[in-house]
């Protein structure tokens, strides 16, 4: 692992730096690191802004929409002249301008079993901040069998959900939490969300991703953590892995992405 930084590295990290817990080795894990940002919104925003702050060396920006007024309420990562782009270009343009030293690659596309596996196959580790079923469940499969750990975080009115999983540990996956897709849960285009409730649990997410990167602490594979923000409360539950799981469980059924094909995420 390259330990080399230039005066510039040492001075933007400092503070990291300054952690025994990541030091230098772990700021050089930080730099060599490639993490895939699924969803250029609400949360994925915070996320690729915070991941870019810490000196992630690669992050992938998968999104195929453009910025509309209605998203500058809690997408954070736009702004009001960069409406009508699509969000990949003006997210790359804001993490260039947070930090330079970080390398941005745009993959201006919709996440479909065609370029799931491939493209998660360039990273290690994913932040899913898709906003629906259909998309969570194909993100969470082919993270699954391509080995990557996913961070998995969602959002509805003033509450917000946050896991992570990390596939053949025996903690469960997406479909474990979920095994049947509640396909009538209103959107926030429907429901609505209070902006700042995306950028709490998009942080949350970016700190899961950052301890996976460094092997920091107790991370959330094999519990969920939710948050209501109207009470302000907190409440972390174990998940338990379902040995009928299709995906993780005994017998899988799942084996490739087939399943996703045709089906529009």
């Amino acid at each position: 692992m390259d330990l080399d930084f230039s005066e510039h590295e040492i001075q933007r990290y400092s503070r990291h730096i300054l952690l025994p817990e990541v030091g230098g080795t772990g700021q050089a894990r930080l730099r060599a690191a490639r993490v895939l940002v699924v969803g250029a919104g609400g949360l994925g925003a915070p996320v690729a802004l915070y991941l870019a702050a810490a000196g992630v060396g690669t992050i992938g920006l998968v999104d195929d929409d453009v910025v509309e007024l209605s998203n500058l309420q809690r997408q954070v990562i736009h702004a009001t002249d960069t409406i009508g782009r699509k969000k990949t270009r003006s997210a790359a343009e804001t993490l260039h301008r947070l930090n330079p030293l970080v390398r941005v690659v745009e993959h201006e596309a919709r996440l479909d079993a065609a370029n799931a596996l491939t493209l998660i196959g360039q990273y290690d580790l994913v932040c899913d901040g898709s906003d629906n079923f259909r998309t969570r469940y194909l993100v969470n499969d082919a993270c699954a069998l391509a080995g990557r750990a996913l961070v998995s975080a969602s959002v509805s009115r003033f509450s917000g959900q946050l896991a992570t999983f990390a596939p053949g540990n025996g903690t469960g996956c997406y479909r474990c939490l979920h095994p049947v897709p509640a396909d009538d849960a209103p959107s926030c285009q429907e429901a609505g969300v209070l902006g700042a409730v995306t950028g709490v649990m998009g942080t949350l997410q970016a700190t899961e991703a950052l301890k996976q990167i460094l092997d920091l602490g107790e991370t959330l594979a094999g519990s969920v953590l939710t948050w209501d923000a109207l009470q302000m409360r907190f409440v972390r539950m174990r998940l338990h892995s379902d040995p009928d799981c299709p995906l993780c469980g005994a017998h899988p059924a799942i084996r490739d992405l087939s399943a996703h094909a045709g089906v529009p995420a």
